[in-house]
């Protein structure tokens, strides 16, 4: 045996081993910093709000106010029959030991309901300032003297009370939320690999790659001041694990054909690597640049989504092409038991799913891509039925306190601010500002606050009830007439999202299409075959918002749309469906380079890859789907449209419609790349019909 063998021999061994020993240094290096990412995870109104917007500068001049940030709270005290003067006494004296345990900002004075069944105290505090632990730990001592008794109901609600239930919600996400994703793809990939062993070995990458992606996530906040909100850890955490599933699930299917020609694992593996690489790596590319694409966002909760999105992409693309490699290569081919695919054989042949519907597209392609069309049209029309901006006491899928004590005051005083609106005013002007908002229609009364750092706050009560049409008015008056003064509160706050969402849509969007066509482009060396793309994800986002327009409202309950649905599920469906073209398209090319006739090419590139990207799609739609089960409107909204986008996009567009357009178009979908030209040599007839072990039947 020469020594070339030997050298080759020593490589095959070395590599895997050397790559697997990298992984377990660079996990235990990440490590310390992985844990710290809760940390810096925050959830104030800040880390949300547009960068340029009246309501965040409101926030950060309150931070260097004298005190910082102060915490609003209102402390509702009712009863259906009407308050007794015990009821007032019971209230006064809660009251009075809050003021006891806490300093306020002011006394609290009791304002009571015309018919007499109910009280607020409207209370605020700068203890907490701007530490978010502090301020929960308030909210919940003033929730723990302000009980209820003897028929007397009592509610905390308010802007910091609102605060404290979503940040109890957010910071309980990370455990459920791992969980729940771990064990829907572990079940997914044990119908898919039918395999006692298979489906650990990608579970438990995806999970690595997790850990390595809150490692970096945590870098990136300490060296770069990015934001990590709970909304954003958790989207991070689906994209490692849906995409790097998706990864996975292409490599170990070529990497099973591999094995059935190439007697060694590590050679197989390599061959395996060249033959998807590409497509990983411009998928990945695909999904990074649109989630960069964020960054042109001005609102402070999507803009900080891009970097962590980003990061959880390369580390699971990172994952899953070193270290999953490395493991299926010293696993060998027992990996696969109970369906090992030994050399030299062929897999069984059989009538396939993606082949009767490759025949169908191929048969009537025009008839198939115009069908499809008109369905996607009239789904989209469903969104003219999605429901307004959600507000803030809609956000829940279940009532906390907060929201309780929103209702209560609505009904006890129809018609009134309850929810003050906060206006920050340069001091030497405080009184003339003072004197304009007390004259502006719908200003019930403004009282003056603190000063400091040559701003003085002033609390305006709105005559109309929080986040009414009324109240978007006053706010909306106030704006116009204090000029060089701030607006902002609660309802301010919901009014600047709703705003800078529409205009980050009209940026975002169009920079999203832009990178994304120029990957295609890239990749494919076609303009047609890229546009083709884009069309068909941009179609399903349309049909995927216009079924959640039908199903929102009537269906689930809901009262409101978060603002941000729009934007960020075209960012998702845009960016993750181009995945699956790619896959498909990637391996049509293939074909026609080998000599392959178009039809045939679209056809064979269809069967081959149909059972791994049904695969991939489901896995990736199951993932998403775990967020209908979070307790927070928005993340079901998103959760919902994103899995059902990507289940529209795996078994209609990409099988049907893009197959119909690429048989229509033949050589045509090229254009003007050199496949479009001329046929190329030595033109193969297709095949008989093969369906791997992996994917669907």
């Amino acid at each position: 045996m020469g020594p070339g063998n030997t050298t080759t021999r020593t490589r095959r061994r070395a590599v895997p081993w050397a790559l697997l020993g990298l992984w377990v240094a660079l996990l235990a290096f990440v490590a310390p910093f992985a844990s710290k990412l809760a940390d810096v995870q925050h959830d104030r109104a800040v880390d949300y709000l547009p960068a340029s917007a009246d309501s965040t500068q409101v926030a950060k001049i309150q931070d260097q106010l004298p005190g910082g940030e102060t915490t609003q709270m209102v402390v509702v005290y009712h009863r259906d029959g009407g308050l007794t003067a015990a009821d007032r006494t019971t209230a006064a004296d809660q009251i009075g030991e809050i003021a006891s345990a806490h300093p306020l900002a002011a006394q609290p004075e009791g304002i009571p309901s015309k018919d007499g069944t109910t009280l607020m105290y409207p209370v605020a505090s700068t203890e907490p300032g701007t530490d978010e632990k502090a301020r929960d730990q308030l909210v919940n001592d003033v929730r723990d003297i302000a009980k209820s008794e003897d028929g007397l109901s009592v509610e905390v609600g308010g802007e910091g009370a609102f605060a404290t239930d979503a940040s109890e919600v957010y910071n309980s996400l990370g455990g459920p939320l791992l969980y729940t994703t771990a064990a829907v793809v572990a079940l997914l990939l044990i119908l898919i690999y039918r395999s006692p062993f298979l489906w650990l070995v990608p579970l438990a990458v995806a999970g690595m790659a997790d850990y390595l992606s809150m490692g970096v996530a945590y870098g990136l906040n300490q060296g770069f001041g990015t934001s990590v909100t709970g909304q954003s850890s958790a989207i991070m955490t689906i994209l490692v694990f849906g995409a790097g599933t998706d990864y996975a699930l292409l490599l170990i299917s070529r990497y099973r054909e591999e094995l059935r020609r190439i007697e060694r694992p590590y050679d197989a593996m390599v061959a395996a690597l060249r033959g998807c690489g590409p497509a990983v790596l411009a998928s990945s590319g695909t999904v990074a640049a649109g989630l960069f694409c964020l960054l042109a966002a001005d609102l402070n909760s999507i803009r900080g989504m891009g970097p962590l999105g980003t990061v959880g992409i390369l580390c699971a693309l990172v994952a899953m092409m070193t270290l999953l490699p490395a493991i299926l290569v010293l696993l060998g081919r027992r990996v696969f038991w109970p369906l090992v695919p030994r050399y030299g054989s062929t897999p069984k042949v059989r009538r396939s799913l993606f082949a009767a519907m490759g025949s169908s597209a191929g048969r009537r392609p025009l008839t198939v891509l115009a069908g499809g069309a008109v369905l996607l049209g009239a789904l989209a029309l469903g969104a003219l039925n999605l429901p307004g901006s959600l507000k803030l006491e809609d956000s829940f899928t279940s009532k906390p306190d907060a929201v309780a004590a929103m209702e209560t005051l609505g009904k006890a005083y129809p018609g009134f601010g309850t929810q003050p609106i906060t206006v920050i005013a340069p001091t030497d002007r405080a009184d003339a500002a003072l004197a304009e908002a007390q004259d502006t229609q719908g200003v019930d009364s403004v009282t003056r606050g603190r000063s400091g750092d040559g701003w003085t706050e002033l609390s305006v009560t709105a005559a109309s009830a929080p986040q009414s049409a009324g109240e978007t008015a006053t706010i909306k008056a106030l704006r116009d007439r204090l000029d060089g003064s701030y607006v902002g509160g609660a309802s301010a706050e919901q009014l600047d999202l709703a705003d800078t969402n529409a205009r980050d849509r009209l940026v975002v969007v169009p920079l999203v299409l832009v990178f994304v066509l120029l990957i295609l482009i890239a990749l494919l060396r076609s303009i047609v075959a890229p546009l083709i793309l884009v069309a068909a994800v941009a179609a399903v986002w349309g049909a995927a918002l216009g079924i959640g327009g039908l199903v929102f409202g009537p269906v689930f309950g809901f009262e409101g749309t978060d603002p941000g649905l729009g934007l960020l599920s075209f960012v998702f469906l845009v960016a993750l469906g181009v995945d699956y073209g790619i896959f498909l398209m990637h391996r049509m090319r293939e074909e026609s380079l080998k000599g392959t006739e178009p039809v045939q090419a679209a056809l064979i590139a269809l069967r081959t890859t149909g059972g791994v990207i049904a695969s991939a799609g489901l896995v990736l739609a199951a993932t998403f789907a775990v967020l209908m089960n979070m307790p927070m409107v928005q993340l079901v909204e998103m959760g919902f449209v994103i899995a059902v986008g990507v289940l529209l996009d795996t078994f209609l567009v990409r099988t049907y419609l893009v197959t119909s357009a690429s048989v229509a178009l033949r050589r045509k979908v090229w254009w003007p790349g050199a496949l479009s030209k001329q046929p190329a040599a030595g033109s193969r007839e297709l095949p008989e019909p093969v369906t791997e072990t992996v994917g669907m039947r």
